[in-house]
């Protein structure tokens, strides 16, 4: 882990419906040294987060798949402020809608430097 960027200081926007895994990712961020901004685990509360706070998000990880919709219209949202975005999902690299496909994804379960692999790809995306 240590050849990778440092996500010390990174603002993290986090959707997950699963409280479980919500808590563990909180807790790798905060082991990585990024702030969690936010932690939604509904639909609209999370398009109310970007709508109202997207100035405080550095990056988000949303999980694909929120109860029966996927979380597309968030990612939509997200990137029309030009937010870089990890999608999180338990199902293959395949379930990803072809234009989301260049975001990077995690896998469930992941490690520590999946997740911070991932985001530090996600912000290089944006700063380049």
């Amino acid at each position: 882990m240590q050849d990778q960027p440092t996500l010390s200081g990174q603002r993290v926007f986090v959707v997950e419906d699963e409280t479980l895994v919500a808590m563990m990712i909180e807790g790798m961020l905060e082991e990585l040294g990024a702030t969690v901004v936010g932690n939604e685990s509904r639909f609209d509360d999370a398009l109310n987060f970007v709508a109202t706070r997207h100035e405080e998000i550095d990056v988000a990880m949303l999980d694909l798949n929120l109860g029966t919709r996927h979380s597309y219209d968030i990612a939509e949202a997200i990137a029309r402020h030009g937010i870089p975005i990890v999608f999180s999902t338990g199902y293959n690299d395949s379930a990803i809608d072809a234009a989301w496909r260049k975001c990077p994804v995690l896998n469930k379960p992941f490690q520590l430097s999946d997740l911070q692999g991932a985001l530090a790809r996600a912000l290089e995306a944006r700063a380049a």
